[in-house]
């Protein structure tokens, strides 16, 4: 039997954490987000389509601390990211001009979190 092993650093649960560089961990925006990666994978936010439409309004940049779901529509170009998106919530966003990025990408962008809607 082969043994395959993920590739975190030493001392990290989870890929979600272990791409939240010191720099900006203290951060009140950052902190939140590790304390929602923290938490066991059954009990993380679910957030579908629907309420990310209507909380949000073009342009917006979101972060949500789970997972996007497809369900329901988004008519207006957002930026966001997440702990992980379902392939149908990924295509519905990138059809209504909006952009996805990883968490990685999301932190070289808005390292403070400053003018970012967290929703879940």
């Amino acid at each position: 039997m082969v043994s395959r092993k993920k590739t975190v650093k030493p001392g990290f649960k989870n890929m979600i954490l272990s791409q939240i560089p010191r720099t900006v961990r203290k951060t009140r925006f950052w902190k939140r987000i590790i304390e929602e990666a923290e938490r066991s994978k059954r009990s993380r936010r679910v957030v579908n389509l629907y309420k990310i439409s209507r909380l949000t309004k073009p342009g917006d940049v979101v972060y949500v601390p789970g997972k996007v779901l497809g369900s329901g529509e988004i008519n207006h170009p957002i930026t966001i990211s997440a702990f992980s998106f379902s392939k149908t919530a990924y295509e519905k966003i990138l059809k209504a001009g909006g952009t996805v990025l990883t968490t990685r990408e999301f932190i070289e962008k808005y390292p403070t979190g400053s003018n970012v809607k967290l929703i879940g």
